[in-house]
């Protein structure tokens, strides 16, 4: 059932317009001032408003320039006297969607705010399948170490599992959680993301669950936090390792009840919210230090999901460098650029310690600087930062003896495959293996 928040100074108008909408299968609230309405519109957010635009105190338009900017995602219908219809007019150039003269007639009603709540909702559509869409082309990959990833997001997706994701920084946490979001139900629903590292510990549990006015110095209105503003979607939390254990406890219980109650506040408000959660940190030897609650852990971690370094699978360098190369020329007005073969060995050999981030920094910077028309070794070697290249061991980045095996396996059989032009055959008789073997460690490898 939509609901809409009447805003009227005249009971009588608002008691009117009630009988209307109740009649019409609506939930009608109502505000008898400016102030009220937006009491009201931060505690429950409405799924449209009929705003009367002459009232004492704070007018119309000073309230519907309070929701443009706190509440962008319901639809503003402005009610006006006919002496008012300029007025209403500016409105709709701020931003309202429609007004409606009075006295009110009911079919008007009705049908303008149906039009308003289904017109939000298309849009609100919209912004998800262009949300959908970036993330898609964005998080790519050919490595068997991503095809699992993106099979394991398959399967997850549609389930309410919390999923604990794991990596360096720069691997593509939030774009995991993202593609999460998107393949499950609730992708039409908001995606609210928050990086716990970088908010404040004594304002994290604000951050949260919102507060209410006076509840701390500086609060002096009502605040939604980002469990509310997430509700109907999915609450991303980056960097959850940074948590303290008042907030870790507070999470725990949110939870189990999901309920949540603001700082400062008494009453409980239920929400529907999937929490997704990410970190650079190794949260089971956090657990076993007592730096991190082992019960949390628990509930976060029912489905992990892992992201290697760049420098693990470096296969992923030539499907990631042509993407972000095509689509940073798009944007600086350039011809797409080709890469030279000798030039995308040279990426491919370079650790990148920030991951995919740095490497789509890197290729935003030889789609600027690139004399073109394609990419070569002379313009890879010149954007580089000092620092930027692989040790001259590249082995040495190996982190155990298998590690180790498995990049020289892999480098034996890339180079052998190219002295024999990748000829399968003449490949597989000089190694004295069977093709299919030779196959399977192409495969393995994600060798091309």
């Amino acid at each position: 059932m939509p609901s809409v928040l009447i805003v009227d100074d005249e009971k009588p108008v608002r008691e009117s317009v009630r009988s209307i909408l109740e009649y019409e299968d609506f939930e009608a609230l109502e505000a008898g001032g400016g102030k009220e309405a937006l009491d009201l519109t931060a505690s429950r957010e409405p799924d449209a408003v009929l705003l009367d635009i002459k009232m004492p105190g704070m007018d119309g338009l000073e309230v519907l320039e309070n929701l443009r900017r706190d509440h962008p995602g319901i639809p503003v219908v402005m009610f006006s006297g006919h002496g008012n219809i300029p007025t209403a007019v500016e409105a709709i150039q701020n931003g309202a969607f429609d007004f409606i003269e009075k006295p009110p007639d009911a079919d008007k009603i009705v049908v303008t705010l149906r039009n308003a709540i289904a017109h939000h909702k298309l849009k609100a559509e919209n912004r998800t399948l262009r949300r959908r869409l970036k993330a898609t082309v964005e998080f790519l990959g050919e490595s068997p170490a991503m095809r699992e990833v993106f099979e394991t997001i398959e399967k997850v997706g549609p389930s309410e599992a919390s999923v604990l994701i794991t990596g360096e920084n720069g691997t593509g946490k939030e774009l995991v959680a993202r593609a999460i979001h998107l393949a499950s139900e609730r992708a039409l629903g908001p995606f609210v993301d928050v990086n716990c590292a970088a908010i404040p510990r004594d304002l994290i549990e604000s951050e949260l669950f919102g507060h209410e006015a006076g509840a701390f110095t500086g609060a002096s209105t009502r605040r939604q936090g980002k469990f509310e503003q997430a509700d109907g979607g999915t609450l991303f939390l980056d960097e959850i390792g940074d948590m303290s254990e008042a907030a870790q406890a507070k999470i725990l219980r949110v939870l189990e009840t999901r309920e949540i109650e603001r700082v400062g506040g008494a009453r409980k408000i239920p929400v529907d919210v999937r929490v997704l959660t990410a970190t650079n940190k190794d949260l089971k030897s956090a657990v076993e230090e007592n730096a991190f609650r082992q019960d949390l852990y628990y509930r976060l971690n029912v489905v992990p999901i892992h992201l290697q370094p760049l420098k693990q699978r470096r296969e992923d360098i030539h499907v990631l460098s042509r993407h972000f190369l095509t689509r940073f020329c798009e944007e600086n007005g350039r011809e797409t650029l080709k890469i030279e073969k000798e030039a995308m060995s040279l990426l491919a050999g370079l650790d990148w310690p920030g991951n995919v981030r740095e490497l789509k920094n890197f290729m935003n910077r030889l789609a600027v600087l690139a004399a073109g028309p394609s990419i070569l070794p002379e313009d890879v070697e010149r954007a580089l930062d000092p620092g930027s290249r692989a040790s001259e061991d590249p082995f040495q980045s190996a982190s155990t003896f298998e590690e180790f095996k498995e990049m020289a396996e892999r480098q034996y059989f890339l180079k052998k495959l190219e002295q024999h032009d990748w000829n399968i055959k003449r490949t597989a008789d000089a190694l004295k293996m069977q093709r299919s073997n030779l196959y399977k460690k192409i495969e393995k490898y994600g060798l091309k």
